[in-house]
């Protein structure tokens, strides 16, 4: 899908701007081998990437873009170096907010993973060996669904449909403690219990997925305390975490490593894709 045939969104700040720019000149040549809607809002789509010798992985993956802004094309220079491991990437878009507030994002992705677990394998993938990621906003989105169980079922999904979850430079945490300096906007009035709904910190149990943890050294001061807390907390509660810390990465800089096949990322992702 073409970026101006959107609806309109919240610009990018001028810090994000290079950002955007960069992802889609990493992704221009990269297009999608079938796009899908699971709903009627464009946003609601999906991007899909068949890899020409599946070896049966689903990687979903989340954009951010502070749950305001961002398309699911700004993903697809991660495509390559997955498809070509014989993993089938998927790139989600979810309606975003101001219009639309927690939990209609949330609510968007448990929808496109429902879409594609029943239909990833006419595109090559086994719906038994789905993972999820996503980069900042989509780095809460995925973690929160992956420790969450009240969204499967009415979508015919298996309470264990998520084998995985490989977030970068995620969202853990809101509220007090979450070292936040402003209260995203995509969660509504102000309200603690909402708060603590929406943090994955607070969701993890003992029946959670595998995790794999990503973000950079420059990255903003309270995700990397996030990620160090939730790494923490799910390795205390028995969840298989592994942690891995990109040298010089700030917030952008992590998210590129996600579509470079010979960064500090890719191919661990793979691998531990491949073990679990």
């Amino acid at each position: 899908m073409r970026i101006e045939d959107y609806p309109p969104q919240e610009p990018f700040s001028d810090f994000a701007k290079p950002y955007a720019a960069e992802v889609m000149r990493r992704g221009e040549t990269v297009n999608p081998t079938a796009e899908e809607r699971y709903g009627d809002d464009p946003y609601q789509s999906i991007a899909i990437h068949a890899a020409p010798e599946p070896n049966g992985d689903v990687f979903v993956f989340v954009h951010g873009g502070g749950w305001t802004s961002g398309y699911k094309e700004h993903m697809n220079f991660m495509a390559p170096a997955f498809t070509a491991a014989g993993v089938t990437f998927c790139s989600v878009g979810y309606r975003l907010a101001p219009q639309n507030m927690f939990p209609t994002g949330l609510e968007d992705v448990a929808d496109a993973i429902g879409w594609i677990n029943a239909n990833i394998a006419a595109h090559g993938g086994n719906h038994d060996r789905l993972f999820v990621g996503g980069h900042s906003a989509g780095g809460h989105y995925t973690p929160l669904l992956a420790l969450t169980s009240d969204w499967q079922s009415s979508r015919g999904l298996p309470a264990d449909a998520i084998k995985g979850c490989l977030p970068i430079s995620g969202v853990y945490q809101f509220g007090d403690g979450s070292g936040l300096t402003m209260r995203p906007r995509f969660l509504g009035p102000d309200d603690a219990d909402t708060d603590r709904v929406a943090s994955p910190i607070h969701h993890v149990n003992a029946n959670a997925p595998p995790f794999l943890i990503a973000y950079g050294t420059e990255d903003f001061p309270h995700l990397r305390d996030q990620a160090e807390r939730m790494t923490q907390t799910l390795s205390y509660a028995g969840i298989s975490v592994e942690k891995i810390i990109f040298d010089g990465r700030d917030h952008f800089g992590a998210s590129l490593a996600g579509g470079e096949p010979d960064g500090p990322w890719v191919s661990r992702a793979i691998d531990w894709m491949s073990r679990i």
